[in-house]
């Protein structure tokens, strides 16, 4: 055995891009990419990406070299997902949600030898452009512009553009001279930033193998068949989309790409293109329920939806499950290259009422199939806690598809990598029948008169009223017990002949604070209640809990005699002032 050896016929390194090769030779008729009117097969866009990659080559992109991307779900975001990571480059999508300081610290940190724009952002850059050094020290990237395929849009001359460099790229000396030129599967490929809602934002390096294991599983633990029809309403700037750019090319399916996500336009395209499959936060299922009656056309098949970014509550489950889609629930971070575990149906739950299933289809699940392992530990003993679905700890996660680490970020990388774990700094439990479910963020845990509250706990209980249409949970002062839970609520309007209303049911502070005490121990419940229009949410859709906790900071509970508290309000509408 030990004389056998390892050799270029059966050791190949391991990268989703090879997934493109093999969609143009085994699936030559099928759709590709569906944007507008566009329309491209597999062999169409195998081309065009080898030629994109040629282009790049002739402009002395080599192995290693960052290019960044700033543009929206459109053909020329999905291609670079290829088409760069073929030169041997490092691609770097960047969040277009992002306002221009921090797109400029991005810049500064990745130091991106090309940055392609999409025509939408234009302004956008040279606002960037504006707040980079004026020197030599961090040399200004080359900026190439992304048009649609329809624009009539005229550059000035020397000035680059992306359908121009599709026309020109030659990739017969490329790829006669190295196929994809991927040396080792362990090469980046892929810089994921993190989205910086308490700090600068992290550099994700992610690996091909990673890349190709994360897209793989997606694929198996989705149950993803032949032929999908994937509706892009999850930004490919979100952990590559979270890997499903190469998924969908691994199964010979069809992208259909959207430039702006709305109801009417999902449903729109659900209708035209027969979708069966897309991904989103939970933001977007609320766009699903919020659309118009008449964007809800008929479906004869079920549309499977991957959530995740942060636990959907049960009762938005519910409502989304009932408009005819399939959710499935999973769990990852930019860390992980997208979910890492997925909430795998069981046949026995189909007996159980319909309220418990959603309960079990909100937990995160178990991991997925090319994971290592999964646990969640104790951050004082390390010691893994109890399968009782109550004793909380850290979720630890170890696998091919971990991060290689954060760019020029060694100490971040080892605190991230302690006890031999990717530490999460998600804190939850492990049911007996080994699912996982998400109590809270390490920060976002309430301590109160010693007792641990998870926020996440009582917003479920708070989204169990069809009235309220989102709520976040945050600690607030309390002079006895240290903290106690303080919750911003948005409530469901309804069209009325007088203009838009809120719903009469529930307006009240003292009316939904009663109606909590109604559902779980009196400790838990909040002792303040915050209505708002909307709540702050970061760029990925995320609610800015941070913001919030500092608005929380001005309240005060005093206590006035057995059984009273009055609430007092400080400074509230100058620290209000920055969402």
């Amino acid at each position: 055995m030990d004389i056998l050896t390892i050799c270029e016929a059966n050791n190949v390194p391991l990268t989703p891009i090879t997934f493109l090769k093999r969609a143009s030779e085994c699936y030559p008729n099928r759709t590709s990419i569906i944007y507008r009117q566009s329309r491209f097969t597999w062999p169409q866009t195998y081309d065009r990406c080898c030629r994109l990659a040629a282009a790049l080559l002739s402009l002395n992109i080599t192995r290693n070299n960052i290019v960044s991307i700033l543009a929206p779900n459109v053909p020329a975001m999905y291609e670079m997902h290829f088409a760069i990571p073929m030169t041997g480059a490092v691609l770097n999508p960047i969040n277009t949600r992002l306002d221009a300081k921090t797109i400029a610290i991005i810049l500064r940190h990745a130091q991106p030898k090309i940055l392609f724009v999409d025509h939408e952002f234009a302004p956008l850059t040279q606002e960037v452009l504006h707040l980079l050094p004026f020197d030599d020290s961090i040399p200004k990237p080359l900026i190439i512009f992304i048009n649609d395929m329809d624009s009539t849009t005229k550059h000035s001359p020397g000035e680059l553009e992306y359908e121009g460099l599709i026309r020109t790229g030659d990739p017969s000396q490329f790829l006669s001279t190295s196929t994809f030129c991927v040396r080792n599967e362990h090469d980046p490929i892929s810089l994921n930033y993190t989205s910086g809602t308490t700090a600068d934002p992290k550099g994700v390096v992610v690996s091909h193998r990673g890349a190709y294991l994360s897209a793989l599983s997606t694929i198996m633990d989705w149950e993803m068949g032949i032929s999908p029809v994937y509706l892009w309403t999850l930004p490919m700037f979100h952990a590559n989309g979270w890997s499903h750019t190469w998924s969908v090319a691994a199964r010979g399916g069809t992208n259909v790409c959207l430039r702006h996500v709305t109801a009417p336009e999902i449903y729109k395209n659900i209708s035209s293109h027969g979708v069966t499959h897309m991904s989103c936060v939970p933001t977007v299922l609320r766009f699903l329920i919020e659309g118009e009656q008449s964007d809800r056309s008929h479906r004869s098949r079920p549309v499977h939806i991957l959530t995740g970014g942060s636990s959907p509550p049960t009762a938005l489950l519910k409502k989304v499950e009932q408009l005819g889609f399939r959710i499935m629930h999973g769990y990852g971070l930019t860390e992980t290259s997208g979910p890492v575990l997925f909430c795998e149906w069981q046949d026995e739950w189909n007996r159980l009422p319909e309220h418990r299933q959603m309960q079990l289809k909100a937990r995160q699940g178990i991991r997925n199939i090319t994971l290592a392992d999964v646990d969640v530990k104790n951050t004082t003993t390390q010691e893994s806690v109890p399968r009782d679905g109550k004793t909380t700890g850290e979720i630890v996660i170890k696998g091919n598809s971990v991060m290689k680490g954060y760019l020029k970020n060694p100490k971040a990388t080892s605190e991230a990598f302690k006890d031999g774990w990717f530490n999460t700094g998600d804190i939850g439990v492990i049911h007996p029948d080994g699912h996982l479910e998400i109590k809270d963020r390490s920060k976002d845990i309430i301590i109160s008169g010693g007792e641990n509250i998870s926020s996440i706990e009582v917003e479920k209980v708070l989204y169990e009223n069809q009235k309220v249409v989102e709520a976040a949970v945050v600690a607030m002062p309390h002079p006895l017990w240290g903290e106690t839970p303080c919750a911003f609520i948005v409530l469901k309007v309804v069209e009325t002949r007088q203009g838009p209303r809120e719903e009469e049911f529930v307006t009240s502070e003292r009316d939904l604070i009663a109606y909590c005490r109604d559902s779980m121990p009196h400790f838990m419940c909040p002792r303040k209640v915050v209505f708002l229009q909307e709540l702050p949410k970061n760029s990925n859709g995320k609610i800015l809990k941070s913001k919030l906790r500092d608005i929380a900071k001005a309240f005060v509970v005093d206590e006035d005699g057995v059984g009273s508290k009055k609430v007092q309000r400080r400074d509230v509408d100058h620290v209000s002032s920055r969402l």
